[in-house]
């Protein structure tokens, strides 16, 4: 038996957002008595959502899918028996069956509730990019010592954002590259020491500006050239971790660096994470994305929150170029 339709947004194929996504209408059934109803406030447009729709990700949804990671909703309705969550409370809205939808029905105990003092639009971008930034710092940063030097790309990234932040808050500093220096100001406002141009004079700039200072850890999500250029960057004995690779070019790692620089290329995927470590240690974790969302010492910008009635629009704007913030969708839905 249904409640009553909700909107949500899907795909029945695999292939460009632009072109394979639909606003449809889909039911919210009754709760039975361990159920409840949630529905959606305020969700992230992120780059794993794309790869996901676009069939390139690590892990795909059956067909047809509702597309969607991350997101924060309200609990509207509840079963019988249900006694973690009450009519009102935030939680993360389940990644699963897909979140860019106004509403679903969802077993209670696997809800995931929200501080009260961790604002919406942070929270609805903990799960993905917070948590990964806080993850990949305690996995490879707990060796660093304050002062030591990081350098990433895509700087301008929500995750770069949240990264730029979380080492500030540990005391270390950071280079950011970024392909437009429009980001520069806002980089520094977040805690970046150095913001500099994704080109190739940059490596020949470090030196003098961290004035000799050893850079242990690079984060790459781009790939090709320009992690070539954070390899010539790195001190002796350094660690760069990949992410991503939004340039789809090759990494390129000359052997001579692994011989005389000892560097180490790793791998971090927070999906792989959240497999292989348990419910406890996911929350320990998420419970620190939360005070420093909540302490105001992590903030990621938002540059529009569309209804999820245009989220075509929204998926389309995600994609061009230009943006200053992230893009998000937003749901209104009661019952």
């Amino acid at each position: 038996m249904n409640l009553q339709t909700a909107l949500a947004v899907r795909h029945h194929t695999n292939g460009d957002p632009k072109d394979v996504l639909a606003v449809e209408p889909i039911d919210v059934p009754v709760p039975q008595p361990d159920e409840a109803v949630v529905a959606l406030r305020c969700a992230s447009i992120n780059p794993s959502d794309m790869g996901m729709i676009g069939g390139s990700y690590g892990r795909l949804r059956a067909l047809p899918a509702i597309a969607g990671r991350e997101g924060v909703g309200e609990v509207v309705a509840v079963g019988a028996d249900v006694k973690n969550v009450t009519i009102g409370t935030r939680v993360r809205f389940p990644e699963e069956p897909g979140v860019w939808r106004e509403a679903g029905t969802f077993k209670a105990a696997d809800l995931i509730e929200i501080p009260e003092n961790v604002p919406t639009e942070q929270a609805a971008q903990a799960f993905v990019n917070g948590l990964t930034a806080y993850v990949l710092l305690e996995t490879f940063a707990n060796d660093l010592k304050p002062g030591d030097w990081v350098i990433q790309n895509a700087a301008s990234s929500a995750l770069g954002f949240a990264l730029t932040q979380l080492c500030r808050a540990r005391g270390l500093k950071t280079i950011s590259v970024v392909r437009d220096l429009r980001w520069e100001n806002m980089l520094k406002e977040a805690g970046a020491d150095i913001v500099l141009l994704d080109d190739d004079e940059f490596p020949k700039q470090l030196k003098e500006l961290t004035n000799g200072g050893a850079i242990r850890l690079g984060i790459n999500t781009v790939g090709g050239n320009s992690v070539w250029r954070q390899i010539k960057s790195m001190a002796d004995g350094g660690t760069i971790v990949t992410l991503g690779g939004a340039s789809t070019e090759a990494i390129r790692f000359p052997t001579r660096f692994l011989i005389f620089s000892d560097l180490r290329l790793r791998g971090f995927w927070m999906d792989k994470w959240n497999r292989t470590h348990s419910r406890e240690e996911y929350l320990a974790a998420l419970k620190g994305v939360f005070e420093l969302m909540a302490a105001g010492v992590l903030k990621m910008p938002v540059e529009k929150i569309y209804p999820i009635a245009e989220a075509k629009a929204a998926v389309a704007r995600n994609l061009e170029k230009g943006r200053m913030g992230k893009v998000m969708l937003s749901g209104n839905w009661k019952l």
